[in-house]
């Protein structure tokens, strides 16, 4: 719902005091199955560490203590284009990851480009290298840098940013008169001291809010991050449910106060006020239970104190996001509504996709790639003898990958390419040279292109040179299986308000 009058003043007005910076890629290649995201909301979400200005003023230590900027808390929020979800994912500040090269960033001044060094006189390199962990992308390279890693690890399209520092996030749950949390035990920490002197149910307020969700050296806490990680999505389960249920997000009274809080102490891309008020009305009815937050599975710390993602769990992970597939704990089981609305029967689970329902196609135009670069394999669905494997052999003689042709245990009357997420451009190189425009997108056969011969193939033409465009309907199976994720998956739900 567009704002009008009052409302579209206010929201204008809040817009000129935002600070805007470069972060967003939307044409990245890391991007996978981009028509496939299409109308989805992926928000990356930073808790900078600044220790500049007002941010040595709680206890965040000053700038002596540790110069620059970091990610302090990273947090990419997906909500599909359906507005039936929202995902969370969190990673671990210390995630491993292949450092990558990106232009300079200055926190100060929030510009890009070579920074001035005053103890030598002298300009620094435009570009630099992150270090092997995950918060050095930020501190090195800025948004954008941080944005380039996140959709390298993740595969989706990051199409808003937000970063917050301490002061910042500390006012805003002032604003909303604190945030309830629970703990188990009261909370002491190594480095921060007394965070919370009680166990129990209670309002904290910001400055202790910001302890809350930071303290990493917490005495009864032997997880280091991962303790940090579980109460900051605790903590944010607690917030949302608070904002929405005491229409903060709707009423521009206690609007204007959050945000006027927030505003001077964050950077931000692609985002103005009225785009997150109209983004809490779409959410307003959404149960709590279809809120989920997960961690980033990671594998055993190595000898640096870098924590190794678990490479083909997190890519099921994100694809699973991407699909939409179900996720643990996702119900709506004591699923509250989350908007201060009238009751409504609760709604049920959906049935798992059965066969046979239509499939969803999209309309793409896709570069081809080199045929060297693409393995494919075909099955013989016609129950003519010998046809996959003399479709094999040309194949090979046109520079493909090939692997052992087999039969297909049913009959298809069209050819049809399957390929599974991220794998376009190579489905799109072999649909060519069957003479087909329709591709089919399943899940778990990574980078392996799957040709079905039906009883319309007639012959394997020579591959388009590498490069070229051809349009393609992309159509996705409503009968594959969702993905599978990995049984250890760490998952918050923002249903669950026991204590913990």
């Amino acid at each position: 719902m567009a704002l009008t009058g009052g409302a579209w003043q206010w929201s204008a007005s809040k817009n000129s005091r935002l600070n805007m910076v470069s972060a967003l890629d939307p044409h990245s290649g890391d991007i996978v199955n981009p028509s496939g995201q299409h109308g989805d909301e992926n928000f990356l979400l930073v808790g900078m560490d600044s220790r500049a200005g007002a941010n040595a003023n709680i206890g965040a230590g000053d700038a002596e203590d540790a110069g620059g900027a970091r990610s302090d808390t990273v947090m990419l929020v997906n909500i599909p284009a359906s507005r039936e979800r929202v995902v969370a994912v969190s990673f671990p500040r210390d995630l491993a990851i292949t450092p990558i090269q990106c232009e300079a960033w200055n926190p100060e001044t929030g510009k890009y480009g070579p920074i001035y060094d005053e103890k030598t006189g002298t300009m620094g390199p435009r570009l630099v290298y992150t270090e092997t962990k995950l918060n050095s992308a930020f501190s090195f390279g800025g948004p954008k840098c941080l944005v380039k890693v996140i959709q390298k690890l993740s595969g989706l399209s990051i199409n808003r940013f937000i970063a917050i520092d301490f002061v910042g996030f500390a006012r805003m749950v002032e604003a909303l008169g604190g945030v309830e949390v629970c703990s188990t035990t009261p909370l002491r920490d190594y480095e921060l001291g007394t965070v919370l002197e009680h166990a129990g149910r209670q309002v904290i307020d910001g400055p202790t809010a910001l302890n809350y969700v930071r303290a990493r050296q917490v005495t009864t806490e032997s997880n280091g991050d991962y303790g940090r990680i579980k109460r900051q999505q605790l903590f944010l389960s607690s917030l949302l449910r608070s904002m929405i249920s005491t229409d903060t997000l709707f009423n521009l009274s206690r609007l204007n106060n959050v945000v006027n809080m927030f505003i001077g102490n964050s950077y931000v891309d692609n985002v103005k006020t009225k785009d997150l008020v109209e983004l809490g009305r779409s959410l307003q009815h959404m149960a709590a239970g279809h809120v989920t937050f997960v961690t980033v599975p990671t594998g055993i710390t190595d000898q640096n104190g870098d924590e190794p993602p678990r490479t083909s769990d997190m890519k099921a992970l994100f694809t699973a996001i991407i699909d939409d597939d179900p996720l643990p704990l996702e119900n709506d089981h004591n699923a509250q509504r989350l908007g201060n609305t009238p009751s409504t029967p609760p709604t049920t689970t959906k049935k798992a996709p059965q066969a046979g329902l239509t499939n969803e196609i999209q309309h793409q135009q896709v570069t081809t790639t080199s045929p060297k670069e693409v393995t494919v394999q075909v099955s013989n669905s016609t129950g003519q003898a010998g046809l996959a494997t003399t479709a094999t052999d040309q194949l090979k003689r046109n520079g493909f990958n090939v692997m052992a042709p087999d039969d297909y245990p049913s009959s298809l009357l069209a050819t049809t390419v399957f390929f599974s997420p991220g794998n376009e451009q190579a489905a799109a190189t072999v649909a060519a040279v069957f003479g087909q425009s329709k591709i089919e997108r399943v899940t778990g056969i990574g980078q392996l292109v799957q040709v079905v011969l039906g009883q319309d193939f007639s012959a394997v033409r020579a591959p388009l040179p590498s490069g070229s465009t051809v349009s393609v309907q992309i159509s996705r199976n409503s009968s594959s299986p969702p993905t599978k994720l990995p049984e250890d998956l760490t998952v918050t739900n923002a249903a669950d308000t026991t204590c913990e």
